[in-house]
């Protein structure tokens, strides 16, 4: 299975086995760094990997495989900013400056986003909730929970419509627009030329903002099965101690209909993510699918050259 997300002004695709890096610098050349994707949470802890199970691990280890990929996208723009300025500097007499490391500051930037997101889309909902069911007077714990519920898709479809507005951002959708084309391009059996993925859809079912907006849906669900707790604090940690079921449910959907595509059933139960997905694509030009492509064609011929290793 393939799959891949968008970085800094690129894209990253991965095998079952490899992963790349594509970008495009700013003078216009595509770089591409590749290497094995190496040992994951789910190969050493192998007896998790099981249905509802290993949605939690799969998720963390597609995000630390994103932070690479991000940190590589990253330095490359800043390794370009920094050789346009040294030559600047150069040409006007100035002497250098020496370029600082930037992975303190990925580790702080990763640290606030990740208390950002909590804040955001755990914390924020349920302290309104608290607030607004007192003033309408919401007695059932079954309509508090919908209202939960409706309150945090809201913040996260309104979050991602204001941050598209920034131009740095658009250009990021439109990546994921072409990530989408071409993994799409290939799941059709199309051969990866630019024309055939440029006539694919930016749309995918198995796509992390489909991910996000399933696992807001069946927090919902979940939580009509257990007591709800009157007290905010006590909720929230309740949001907290579940969001693993959650998100094994929510993987486990994502990862059925990257395989049934043609169930209808399935694709009206999955159509809020295929929705939510116009937010966060972007249709892309044709440069930028041909860093995609890039990337997708590099790890395809990969796993071709180097035969799975038997046990």
């Amino acid at each position: 299975m393939f799959g891949g997300q968008a970085v800094i002004e690129g894209v990253m695709m991965r095998s079952p086995r490899y992963y790349a890096v594509a970008c495009r610098t700013p003078d216009g050349e595509v770089v591409l760094h590749q290497e094995p994707v190496g040992a994951t949470l789910l190969g050493k802890l192998d007896w998790l990997n099981r249905p509802f199970l290993r949605g939690t691990l799969a998720i963390i280890d597609a995000l630390a495989l994103g932070l690479k990929a991000l940190a590589y996208a990253a330095n490359v723009q800043a390794t370009a900013e920094a050789e346009a300025n040294e030559a600047a500097r150069r040409a006007a007499g100035r002497p250098s400056k020496k370029a600082q490391a930037a992975d303190m500051a990925i580790g702080v930037t990763l640290a606030i986003s990740l208390a950002a997101g909590v804040g955001l889309f755990v914390i924020l909902p349920t302290l309104l909730t608290q607030l607004v069911q007192y003033r309408l007077g919401v007695d059932s714990a079954i309509a508090r929970n919908l209202l939960d519920g409706v309150m945090r898709i809201g913040i996260f479809l309104g979050y991602v419509t204001l941050i598209s507005f920034i131009a740095n951002i658009r250009r990021v959708f439109q990546y994921h627009g072409a990530e989408h084309k071409a993994i799409n391009a290939l799941e059709n059996g199309r051969e990866l030329t630019l024309d055939n993925a440029m006539a694919e859809s930016r749309i995918h079912p198995r796509c992390g903002t489909s991910f996000v907006v399933i696992v807001l849906l069946a927090t919902i669900l979940v939580h009509t099965l257990f007591p709800r707790p009157e007290h905010a604090l006590v909720r929230i940690a309740l949001h907290l101690a579940l969001l693993p079921l959650v998100a094994g449910t929510a993987y486990e959907l994502i990862r059925l209909a990257g395989r049934a595509r043609s169930q209808r059933l399935l694709t009206i139960l999955l159509a809020p993510g295929l929705w939510s997905q116009r937010l966060t694509t972007r249709e892309p030009d044709a440069q930028q699918v041909q860093v995609a492509l890039a990337a997708l064609t590099n790890v395809i011929d990969r796993e071709r050259s180097e035969p799975p290793a038997t046990r």
